[in-house]
């Protein structure tokens, strides 16, 4: 098992603040340059944008001022107010509060398909999309609520802080360790940058349009909130996490549901992959859930491995807490 020998490159796994109206441009990444590579590729890192910071071994090592000290103390406290064990058993009116509210603050985007899907045969087949990200992070997040407007599926290769896995091979992938990653297999395109992942899935899947108005503007004013209402849920792996899938589980979800969101946290804190089925109001996807699971309610869970399935998300935590741990 590798574990990555220094946390510096934590120090930005929860989003930045907002200061007054603008949010502080604090990392320079290096010049602007599209990433197009052969899958598994090195990645061509791309310029950040206008104040967006994402996470990046890099990032932490080169920002400065007091903005990466504030970071460095919330992402622990987020973690110690977020209950410990996530295995326990929790207040149920507290997560679905927390839940609700988090979704509230990133309507509407990440609720339903934005365009009509010319993938109708995704759901069939195996994706080509590969996605490296974590839950908590907001930057990750205005990828999901992308990749759920435009019907897309994917397989999702969860990086929480404390990987044993992914991290590495984010950075075996594309040179250093940010968040989030997309491989295309199908066009060669291997990226960094959540607003050029965004762009260029809306050109390469989304039939001429643009991406929906304010989902790359409001990352940085509302993107956030989610992860400090969920209490960092989704970022850090479970201490008794390492038992590793056969085959990737596969989760009927979309990014804006409450209860989808609590089961991706577990499976990010577990570092589970997983073949992410988004079905949006107006989703192409829609039939092959009812056919799965006989009605069309988020989440829903497949695990292979074992011929598990539930649409119950209290019975899916559990069941994922309990199958995937390590003794002792």
């Amino acid at each position: 098992m590798l574990h990555l020998a220094h946390p510096a490159c934590h120090t930005h796994l929860c989003p930045p603040l907002p200061r007054g109206a603008r949010a502080p441009a604090r990392v320079h990444l290096p010049s602007r340059a599209r990433a197009r590579a052969r899958t598994l590729a090195r990645a061509r890192p791309t310029s950040s944008g206008a104040a967006e910071t994402e996470t990046s071994s890099s990032a932490a090592s080169t920002s400065g001022g007091g903005g990466g000290s504030v970071l460095s103390f919330l992402c622990p406290l987020l973690k110690l107010l977020g209950g410990g064990d996530p295995s326990l058993e929790r207040n149920e009116f507290v997560e679905a509060t927390t839940s609700s509210l988090s979704s509230l603050a990133r309507l509407p985007w990440g609720s339903s398909v934005a365009t009509n899907s010319g993938n109708n045969d995704s759901a069939t087949s195996t994706p080509t999309l590969q996605l490296y990200e974590f839950e908590a992070c907001p930057f990750c997040r205005r990828v999901r609520e992308a990749m759920t407007e435009l019907d897309l599926s994917a397989e999702v290769y969860p990086c929480p802080k404390g990987s044993l896995r992914h991290r590495d091979a984010v950075k075996k992938i594309g040179g250093k360790e940010q968040f989030p990653l997309l491989v295309d297999a199908s066009t060669g395109v291997t990226m960094y940058e959540s607003g050029d992942i965004v762009k260029y899935l809306f050109s390469q899947y989304g039939q001429g349009r643009s991406p929906s108005f304010g989902i790359l503007e409001s990352t940085i004013f509302t993107g956030w909130v989610p992860t400090l209402l969920r209490a960092g849920r989704g970022m850090t792996l479970w201490n008794k996490a390492g038992v590793v899938p056969a085959e990737k589980l596969e989760l009927f979800s979309y990014e804006n549901n409450s209860y989808a969101r609590i089961v991706r946290e577990a499976l990010c804190e577990l570092e589970l992959p997983y073949v992410l089925q988004n079905v949006g109001e107006g989703s192409s996807k829609m039939d092959l859930l009812s056919k799965k699971s006989g009605s069309k309610q988020v989440p829903y869970l497949i695990d292979p491995n074992t011929g598990f399935q539930s649409g119950d998300h209290k019975k899916i935590l559990s069941y994922l807490f309990q199958q995937y741990s390590i003794s002792g």
